[in-house]
């Protein structure tokens, strides 16, 4: 059986990884516009990589600026089948102390609708399951991972996606501990709900920055702070990636998901009502339902 290509979403840096091999750029334009930057691919202990920066090189990109559909889109016609997003994130816990990894299973969405969150529209109509939005296999391999490398992890609990690009207030802050998260992010949705519409493995290494504004007994987070971190966090990140593909590579036995087969009773329309050019822009996606 031929190994599935792995697809990493997150900084630029993370594709500097020792051992990545036939690295080359590749440009893309898809039907939901341009993805965020060229595709890096390359291969790692004979896995297929593809890497993409999510706010672009040089960081160009707001969360809500994030064009996640072409980035999805992308990945999918490049062959991905699981995506390990990489994420930078604030701890809502006392126990997840800034520099700790969260491999979350749970999103709360607090996003304000400026966002496309799916490929579904233009003539079809589809319901996807997204009860459980992280796959249990990919992330259970990359919590066995992150602790390979080193790193101190929690695995599971609940990432709460707000807009951006301002941080919380206080009040809002301590409103969500209320609620019983773990981490607070801006860019995990919709990218996880479009990777599971696009029948693709995902889940989250989520590096923990900052406490947030809620915790009395540290400064209240700023960008300096949280970029401090991120760079201390960017060499852990790529030994849990490559620590991941290693066990890919060797075949080491996961959860099984039903994350490949997604799409199986989700359209909703009439075959034939379906316009030809939506068909043939969601072909990558549900071509072997509608062909």
């Amino acid at each position: 059986m031929s190994q599935p290509v792995v697809g990493v979403i997150g900084g630029s840096g993370l594709y500097e990884i020792e051992g990545l091999a036939d690295v080359k750029e590749v440009r893309l334009k898809t039907p939901f516009g341009d993805p965020s930057d060229a595709y890096i691919t390359g291969t790692l202990n004979g896995v297929q990589m593809v890497f993409l920066p999510r706010h672009g090189r040089g960081h160009r990109l707001l969360p809500s600026e994030v064009n996640y559909r072409a980035n999805i889109y992308g990945m999918k016609t490049l062959g991905v089948k699981q995506i390990i997003s990489v994420s930078a994130v604030g701890s809502m816990k006392e126990e997840i102390v800034p520099g700790h990894i969260v491999i979350p299973d749970q999103f709360f969405d607090r996003t304000q609708g400026k966002r496309a969150s799916t490929f579904f529209g233009d003539g079809v109509v589809g319901h996807v399951q997204f009860a459980d939005p992280i796959c249990p296999g990919l992330s259970q391999q990359v919590a066995a991972a992150a602790k390979t490398a080193g790193a101190t992890v929690h695995k599971g609990g609940t990432y709460i996606c707000i807009e951006g690009p301002n941080f919380s207030t206080r009040a809002e802050s301590n409103i969500y501990r209320s609620w019983g998260v773990d981490i607070i992010g801006m860019t995990n949705i919709p990218e996880a709900r479009l990777a599971r519409e696009a029948e693709i493995c995902y889940a989250t290494v989520a590096l923990a920055t900052d406490y947030d504004c809620w915790h009395e007994g540290h400064d209240d987070v700023s960008v300096e702070a949280v970029i401090a971190v991120i760079q201390q966090n960017v060499a852990m990140a790529r030994k849990i990636i490559k620590e991941t593909v290693d066990m890919i590579a060797a075949g080491q036995q996961t959860v099984a998901c039903s994350c490949p087969e997604a799409l199986k009773y989700a359209v909703m329309t009439d075959r034939s009502l379906i316009p030809a050019e939506t068909r043939a822009a969601l072909q990558p996606l549900l071509g072997k339902y509608l062909d």
